[in-house]
């Protein structure tokens, strides 16, 4: 449950709009305190961010905050033979199993 709500915190980010510059470290956060999830505490929404902190950049997450508006983009990106769009898969999945391990 806690990994569904991880991943909804980063396809909240298209619903509540990208950030500014000012505010690109704390993208996974802002979104995830925005959604509408019970679960979605402010606590929990730290971790998350410290999480996607420490093993997504900050093009990174808001790369990984568009495939929620289109899905087809992670697909293309996952199954891609660009090294670069493998690299980012690995580290998003990585994101993915270290959030709910640490946050939840």
């Amino acid at each position: 449950m806690k990994h569904f709500i991880i991943t909804a915190a980063l396809g909240a980010c298209i619903l509540v709009g990208m950030p500014n510059t000012a505010d690109a470290g704390s993208i996974v956060e802002r979104a995830c305190r925005e959604s509408a999830r019970r679960a979605a505490s402010e606590s929990l929404c730290r971790c998350i961010q410290n999480v996607a902190s420490k093993t997504l950049s900050r093009s990174e997450q808001r790369k990984v905050a568009k495939w929620f508006a289109d899905p087809h983009k992670a697909q293309e990106a996952r199954q891609s033979d660009r090294d670069r769009d493998e690299e980012l898969w690995q580290r998003y999945r990585i994101f993915g199993e270290t959030a709910a391990r640490t946050c939840g």
